[in-house]
C-alpha cells in the first residue's frame, strides 16, 4: 500500500512539473519597446513599454538629451539591438541644414556613449536634409543598415510638391558604427519616398514600409525583395488613408502590426496584416500615450524592461 502511494504522488509530482515546464516555455517572455519624442523634439529621447504590442505606457522619462546638430533635435528616434545585446540608436538632428544624423549606444537604455554625428551625406552638398534615419541588423550579412530621406534639388522627376521637398532614400552599411560603407541610393521608387522601414517577414523575404510623400497622396505602401539591401520592387497601392506617416511595425504572435501617425486627425493608429497584402484596421485594439511622435518598435526579453523599470525607479 505504501509502495503504491509513493507511485502514485511520483506520477503526480512528475506530471506537476511538466505542467509547470510547459506553462513556462508558454508563459510570455517578451516585452516592447517604442522610442518617441515629443514636439518641438528639443527634450531628447522618450520610450513607451508594453508587454502585449497593443497596449502602451509611457516611461516619463528623458532618457537621452540632444546635443549635435544645427538644431540639436532628436526626432524619429531609431534603436535596434545588436546580436551582442548592445542598443544602437540614430535620430534626425535637425529639420533642414545637417549633412547626416545622431548616434548613440548603451548597453541598459539609461547610460550612453557620447553623442556622435554621422555626416553621411557630405559629399552632397546641395543636400536640404536627412530624415528619419531607421535602423536595421541583417542577420544574413551580419551588418547594421541605415537607410533614411534625403532631397538634393533638381536630382529627380518630381510631382506637383516643391522641389526642396522630392525626397528619395539612401542607405550606408556597418559593422561597428565607427567605419560606414560609401553612402548610396537606396529606393527610387518614381515619387518622393521619406519614413522607410525594413522588416523581415520570412526567409528571404523582406519588406520595405515606406510614406508616398507626393502630393495629394501622403499615404503609407510596401515594397518588396528578397535581400535586406534590396532592390524593392512592386510598391503597392495605398493602405491607409492621405496625411498618414512615420510607420513602425513589429510583429505579435501571427500579426504584424503597422503604426503610424494620423496626423491629420492628431490620432496614432494602426493596421495588422499576415501577408502585406491584405490590412485591417486594428486603431481600436490599440492605446498610444497622447503625445507620441515618430519612433521605432524594439522586442525585447522581458527582464530588460523589468531591469529598466528598476533602474528608472531609482533615480
Amino acid at each position: 500500500m505504501q509502495k503504491s502511494k509513493n507511485i502514485l504522488l511520483g506520477i503526480s509530482f512528475s506530471g506537476l512539473v511538466a505542467v509547470l515546464f510547459l506553462a513556462g516555455c508558454t508563459s510570455p517572455k517578451k516585452a516592447y519597446l517604442f522610442t518617441s519624442f515629443h514636439e518641438p523634439a528639443n527634450e531628447g529621447l522618450r520610450m513607451l513599454y508594453s508587454e502585449d504590442g497593443y497596449k502602451w505606457n509611457d516611461l516619463d522619462t528623458v532618457l537621452l538629451h540632444p546635443t549635435i546638430g544645427h538644431q540639436k533635435v532628436m526626432r524619429d528616434p531609431s534603436v535596434v539591438q545588436g546580436p551582442d545585446g548592445v542598443f544602437h540608436l540614430v535620430w534626425t538632428s535637425s529639420w533642414q541644414g545637417d549633412k547626416g544624423f545622431g548616434y548613440s549606444s548603451s548597453k541598459d537604455l539609461i547610460n550612453w556613449t557620447p553623442q556622435q554625428f554621422i555626416p553621411v551625406m557630405e559629399k552632397e552638398p546641395s543636400t536640404v536634409n536627412v530624415w528619419a534615419p531607421e535602423l536595421f541588423y541583417d542577420a544574413d550579412t551580419k551588418k547594421f543598415l541605415i537607410i533614411w530621406a534625403s532631397c538634393i534639388p533638381g536630382r529627380f522627376e518630381k510631382g506637383i510638391e516643391a522641389d526642396s521637398n522630392n525626397h528619395r532614400m539612401y542607405i550606408t552599411t556597418t559593422t561597428d558604427f565607427k567605419t560606414f560603407s560609401p553612402t548610396r541610393l537606396f529606393l527610387d521608387p518614381g515619387f518622393s519616398v521619406i519614413d522607410a522601414v525594413i522588416v523581415k517577414s520570412g526567409v528571404n523575404d523582406f519588406v520595405l514600409v515606406l510614406k508616398d510623400n507626393t502630393r495629394p497622396n501622403r499615404n503609407m505602401k510596401v515594397a518588396f525583395a528578397d535581400k535586406a539591401e534590396g532592390p524593392y520592387t512592386n510598391v503597392s497601392a495605398a493602405f491607409t488613408p492621405n496625411f498618414t506617416e512615420g510607420p513602425s511595425v513589429v510583429k505579435v504572435k501571427d500579426n504584424w502590426i503597422i503604426y503610424y501617425d494620423a496626423y491629420q486627425k492628431k490620432t496614432y493608429d494602426a493596421v495588422t496584416t499576415k501577408d502585406f497584402t491584405h490590412f485591417t484596421d486594428a486603431s481600436s485594439l490599440i492605446s498610444v500615450p497622447a503625445g507620441h511622435k515618430h519612433g521605432t518598435i524594439v522586442p525585447v526579453r522581458k527582464k530588460v524592461l523589468q531591469q529598466l523599470l528598476k533602474n528608472l525607479k531609482k533615480q
